[in-house]
């Protein structure tokens, strides 16, 4: 029996959910990248993306595996995760690294233990490796709870963080309060990183929380740019992966991660200033 065509499909409820989210998840989580890169932390997020496991995990083990629990759980973990890593290192000799380091293998190894005595593999697969298409309406206002609150925070918040990032001595004799800064921001990350949770999985996030900033970086010194111009990649490059995926049978999610790995091949190869062409040309 053939697929109902494009236009049937989108007139399914199921569908209209799932394209939205993909404009919601991938315009926040691409407005978030922008810290991510100027901030140099993407395998610190790949880190606290891979620690959302031993949450969800202690959440089953506790209440069962829901929606609500398994979204507290996964953001309980990435809270210990993050923050306390940033905890850590300014309370003892540790760098931040090492502590997220530590921290994050225990909680892997703790998860896996409880996991593996728990029969909840197919819903858990879900959560590891995304399943747009399922989401309900709930976890679309939950997205859009934390999309709101993420860019909002963000954009208010732009001048002191830019100082911040880009001079931090300058940005404390400021007045600039550096460290309540840094727990914010970062917590604010952790929320979106979650909020991507059902879509793309805990293992693909750091693709969606990444990459989208990461190829504007390539086109623009303008670090403002990087905040809306990675938002409206996150949100183009998920929309095209959702009108891709379905003719040719793809997972949404792991298509979403192949066309922001393409847009950004396509701008470090042709970049008019930072692309390896044009660094040729300025070689010859």
């Amino acid at each position: 029996m053939p697929l109902p065509t494009i236009t049937d499909f989108l007139a399914e409820p199921i569908a209209k959910r799932a394209l939205l989210a993909c404009l919601l998840i991938g315009f926040s989580n691409g407005f978030v990248s922008a810290f991510v890169v100027l901030r140099k932390s993407a395998l610190k997020i790949g880190t606290i993306s891979h620690s959302l496991l031993p949450g969800l995990a202690v959440a089953v083990l506790i209440a069962g595996l829901s929606q609500w629990s398994a979204l507290i759980g996964a953001i309980f973990a990435a809270l210990i995760v993050g923050l306390g890593s940033i905890f850590l290192s300014r309370t003892s000799r540790l760098d931040q690294d090492t502590a997220m380091g530590v921290l994050y293998t225990t909680a892997f190894a703790a998860g896996l233990l409880i996991l593996k005595n728990l029969d909840v593999r197919q819903k858990l697969d879900e959560w590891l490796f995304g399943s747009i298409i399922g989401m309900a309406d709930s976890d679309l206002w939950i997205a859009f709870g934390i999309s709101a609150i993420a860019v909002i925070t963000l954009t208010t918040l732009q001048r002191p963080l830019l100082i911040y990032l880009f001079e931090p001595n300058i940005a404390a004799s400021l007045g600039v309060p550096v460290r309540l800064l840094n727990y914010a921001t970062f917590a604010v990350t952790i929320l979106v990183l979650v909020s991507s949770l059902q879509a793309v999985g805990c293992i693909l996030s750091v693709g969606l929380m990444v990459a989208p900033a990461a190829t504007i970086y390539l086109l623009t010194n303008n670090a403002r740019t990087l905040f809306w111009g990675g938002g409206l990649l996150g949100a183009l490059g998920s929309m095209i992966a959702f009108f891709l995926s379905y003719p040719l049978g793809w997972s949404v999610s792991a298509t979403i991660i192949v066309v922001l790995g393409t847009f950004f091949l396509l701008a470090y190869i042709f970049s008019p200033k930072y692309g390896l062409f044009s660094k040729r040309r300025g070689v010859a």
